[in-house]
């Protein structure tokens, strides 16, 4: 009769790596926890907060030193804009604030503003005020300036971009704010009126 074949004898795994396996598992797991936990609170504090859109208009503009000689523009542009935050429980951190000021897609002028703090359920007037310096303008956008200027008034876009931060309880969500107010009719001199332009509001 012959003897049995010998039995592997299976090696032991080592102590110290499962334990490690184990301890990795639980961390992965408790910072999956904490990812959903957040993420929960945060949608029941979003949805109780209800929060309402942004409105931006701008209320006032200007133009003055307007100088435009050999399709070389010199100019003050100057705007009342209007930020309406009517969130109950919703307050705003205005990071960075971009202005441009556009005719027919030409960037006549641009300009940074100082960060501010928009509390809830605040209405905040901004004074813009922008200069255009030995900017050179082409062709039809001379062209179309001069006829504009002779009629008393011009359209100008003005576009905004913004760094913002909605502060809700103790948490801060960031967010960029884009504002486009088009087509404002400008007056080149303060005894003609302006119309206010209600302006579109993007954020993501």
């Amino acid at each position: 009769m012959a003897p049995p074949p010998p039995q592997q004898q299976q090696q032991p795994q080592p102590v110290g790596r499962s334990q490690h396996s184990w301890l990795m598992r639980c961390i992965a797991l408790t910072a999956l926890g904490l990812i959903i936990l957040t993420i929960l609170v945060v949608i029941i504090i979003w949805v109780s907060v209800q929060p309402r859109r942004l409105k931006y208009s701008m209320e006032h503009g200007s133009i003055s030193a307007y100088n435009l000689t050999n399709d070389v523009l010199n100019a003050n542009f100057h705007f009342v804009l209007r930020a309406n935050n009517p969130n109950k429980r919703i307050s705003l951190y205005y990071d960075r604030i971009d202005v441009s000021v556009l005719y027919e897609d030409q960037i006549l002028s641009v300009g940074g503003f100082a960060p501010f703090y928009q509390p809830r359920r605040n209405v905040t007037h901004l004074g813009l005020h922008l200069a255009a310096k030995n900017e050179k303008v082409y062709g039809a956008v001379a062209r179309d300036l001069k006829v504009d200027r002779a009629s008393g008034d011009v359209d100008l876009d003005v576009k905004i971009r913004a760094k913002i931060r909605w502060k809700i309880g103790v948490f801060k969500i960031h967010r960029k704010l884009k504002v486009l107010c088009e087509s404002l009719r400008v007056p080149f001199t303060s005894s003609k009126g302006f119309q206010r332009v209600q302006c579109d509001v993007d954020v993501d």
